[in-house]
């Protein structure tokens, strides 16, 4: 891990992204089919998003980044990936009008979170969760700017909110950080919180 390509990339990133302003980013699995129903809901939500005014980041992979990137790329606003190298190459997908990439994933996360005034996240893995906790711990830790943080799907989401109420219990989180997140069940609803 060289200093001066980590300052590089949030450099030139920084610079592109602070081009624009009303960003909503979505999380979720790369691993999704684009025939998935959460992949066509996914791309209702790109759409709209796009269509009332946000311009939409995520992760310029494959899955749930395809088909949101897909909706906001047939919208009105843009549709911005920051997409990471792996090594196995994850190819940008081809619905973006801007496109960064990012060797390491922390500075892909920081750019991700912070040009964005929400956050989405669709059903994911390890990489999903791990961009979930991390906003989290940022917004408690009051490091990131309040944003809201929305995740979407009740029944994938509850095991972990079973297990956040247990941490809560044990006084390892307070009460208060259970308010930073709401679970959402419709493009609808996600739309309605986040123009609130």
């Amino acid at each position: 891990m060289k200093i001066e390509v980590i300052e590089s990339e949030l450099k030139n990133a920084q610079a592109i992204l602070e081009q624009f302003s009303n960003n909503i980013t979505v999380f979720g699995s790369a691993r999704m089919m684009q025939d998935d129903p959460l992949a066509k809901i996914a791309y209702q939500l790109g759409r709209a998003l796009s269509d009332h005014g946000f311009n939409v980041l995520t992760g310029a992979g494959p899955g749930v980044m395809q088909a949101v990137n897909k909706g906001a790329f047939e919208g009105k606003s843009k549709s911005i990936g920051l997409n990471i190298k792996l090594p196995k190459e994850q190819a940008p997908n081809p619905y973006l009008d801007e496109c960064l990439l990012f060797e390491h994933f922390f500075t892909r996360k920081v750019m991700l979170i912070k040009h964005a005034d929400a956050c989405v996240f669709f059903p994911g893995g390890f990489g999903t969760v791990d961009e979930l906790m991390e906003i989290l711990t940022l917004v408690q830790t009051r490091k990131s700017k309040q944003i809201k943080i929305l995740l979407f799907g009740e029944a994938f989401w509850t095991p972990l909110l079973t297990w956040f109420n247990m941490l809560e219990k044990n006084s390892y989180i307070n009460s208060a950080d259970l308010t930073s997140f709401e679970i959402v069940d419709s493009v609808e609803k996600i739309l309605e919180k986040i123009e609130r």
